[in-house]
């Protein structure tokens, strides 16, 4: 019984080493690089926004994941904890509800970052557009969930 119990313990400590993690770019131009320094050989400018999964944290420095699958290292300071998801379909309906039948708020091209207020009913997130608009999303139409 006693195996059973430390068992379980291990196999809820694995599930929570495994969730994703996502955190959005706090400045402009944040730069990732292909080392954790700031001598490293600088990769990418990351605008504003942009959500980035977390890899590997070593201490000031974060090996993150793109919306793309590309993988660098960011400064921990240059991450918000704010939660930003980015189109990554051709164009994402956003509705007044998480209905596909719902009233049709507005549009988002691909590549536009969206601000994640809640997770909704499965398959679904409520977001808001820079310009105020807000309402719900197909979870398959954007990254960073």
């Amino acid at each position: 019984m006693r195996r059973l119990a430390v068992l379980g313990g291990l196999t809820f400590l694995a599930a929570s080493a495994w969730a994703l993690e996502y955190r959005s770019v706090a400045e402009a131009g944040a730069v990732m690089f292909d080392a954790p320094s700031q001598k490293a050989r600088p990769l990418f400018v990351v605008a504003r926004g942009t959500p980035v999964e977390l890899v590997v944290s070593l201490g000031e420095w974060l090996k993150v994941r793109d919306a793309a699958g590309d993988l660098a290292w960011m400064e921990r300071k240059t991450l918000a904890e704010q939660r930003m998801l980015i189109v990554t379909a051709r164009s994402a309906e956003v509705r007044a509800q998480a209905e596909a039948g719902a009233a049709l708020v507005f549009e988002a091209e691909k590549d536009v970052v969206l601000e994640l207020l809640e997770a909704g009913p499965p398959g679904w997130a409520r977001v808001r557009h820079r310009d105020g608009q807000s309402g719900f999303v197909r979870a398959n139409q954007v990254w960073g969930l």
